[in-house]
């Protein structure tokens, strides 16, 4: 740590992010602090003021503590959340203790103490944060979140090549689209694909880490056929293989899913549910197209954009991700979705979402038919595609 900066501090919007980074600084303060009782964690998290208070007292306790055996300590004030802009973080009191433990750290002498500050989310515009960014060793983790797609992709991108593998064409995508905004789960995916990728990256993680500038000379490329196969669908449930079947127009393959799906003691509610939701996102897509306000693209759906802002109007206040609103999901993936087979026309989609409702109205009157009522459904609509 450059000896102009008295403590070390790192911040973001994910707390994922942070307390991994953390974690690694942590142990490297460590290593020039031979006695473990000299290393101290103290939890900063915070539902209220009372909760702000006893964190910083305690840090303040930690930093005034002396060495049993003499030589330096270090302290890690972990997994601070009143930083950020919520109602304890902008309660009156709670700006006076941090207030506090800024002249806390201002009075801080860093070849006794190493200090270590992790906080996540922070509201930037604040002067603590402003003051730390100046004065401590800073780092922000995760980028700045302006674009959350973005700032998900280099996490992904910058895993994958630490660990001496890349992404091939739509293999990132593909899995920001299939596990959504779970840092935590990205990061984990992506070691498990890179190991798959690649002997060589499973036989490392095996063992130690390696560092970006470490990066093994053959690399491993994450294809988008490895992200399909073995990524689980957390973030859309229409990734179900029933629905990839039935709107591929396969019926063969749809029955093939179908049967699948009951003979490991499935139930039909999640099916149609599925499809449903696929439905509404392609009967979206079908009318923009239709309309000339969209097109499909070698980048997914092209001119979302200025589709979004012509019909805003009617989507006034839908802003969480759902199926419901097309112009909540991502470009690539509705490009995925619409082009992985012959889109539909209006009417056969139309008729689809009534056929739908249909079949669930018909699984209530005969609730051990499920998947014979499924069945009848896939016939019924894919025959006559």
């Amino acid at each position: 740590m450059p000896e102009s900066k008295k403590f070390t501090f790192i911040c973001g919007q994910d707390d994922y992010l942070v307390g991994r980074l953390g974690k690694e600084r942590f142990e490297a303060l460590a290593t020039e602090v031979t006695d473990e009782f000299s290393r101290e964690i103290i939890n900063g998290f915070a539902a209220n003021v009372g909760e702000v208070e006893a964190a910083v007292n305690r840090f303040r306790e930690s930093i005034q503590t002396v060495s049993m055996f003499g030589g330096k300590r270090v302290a890690w004030l972990k997994d601070v959340n009143f930083l950020a802009d919520t109602v304890t973080g902008r309660a009156e009191s709670t700006l006076k203790l941090v207030a506090d433990l800024q002249q806390i750290l201002e009075g801080l002498n860093p070849d006794e103490t190493a200090v270590l500050i992790t906080a996540a989310p922070v509201d930037r515009r604040r002067s603590f944060p402003k003051w730390c960014e100046k004065n401590a060793d800073f780092a922000l983790a995760g980028g700045d979140g302006d674009d959350a797609g973005e700032a998900l992709a280099g996490v992904i991108l910058a895993e994958a090549r630490s660990l001496g593998a890349s992404f091939g064409p739509g293999a990132a995508e593909l899995l920001l689209a299939k596990v959504g905004p779970n840092t935590r789960l990205l990061v984990e995916e992506t070691r498990k694909l890179a190991a798959y990728a690649s002997p060589l990256v499973g036989a490392s993680l095996a063992g130690a880490r390696a560092s970006p500038d470490d990066a093994p000379a053959q690399t491993a490329r994450i294809e988008e056929a490895h992200v399909a196969e073995l990524t689980p669908n957390v973030a859309e449930g229409d990734f179900f293989e029933s629905a990839e079947a039935f709107f591929s127009g396969d019926l063969k393959w749809t029955l093939a899913a179908l049967h699948r799906h009951f003979f490991a003691g499935g139930d039909a509610r999640p099916v149609i549910s599925a499809l449903q939701n696929r439905n509404r996102i392609l009967l979206q897509v079908r009318a923009l197209i239709d309309a000339g306000d969209a097109k499909l693209g070698p980048r997914g759906l092209d001119g979302l954009p200025r589709a979004a802002a012509a019909h805003a109007a009617k989507f006034t206040g839908a802003t969480e991700k759902n199926s419901f609103n097309l112009f909540t999901q991502n470009p690539w993936y509705l490009g995925k979705l619409a082009g992985s087979a012959k889109l539909p026309p209006l009417r056969r989609l139309i008729d689809n979402q009534q056929d739908f409702i249909a079949a669930f109205e018909e699984i209530i009157r005969r609730p051990s038919e499920q998947e014979e009522v499924l069945r009848e459904l896939a016939v019924r609509c894919l025959s006559l595609a």
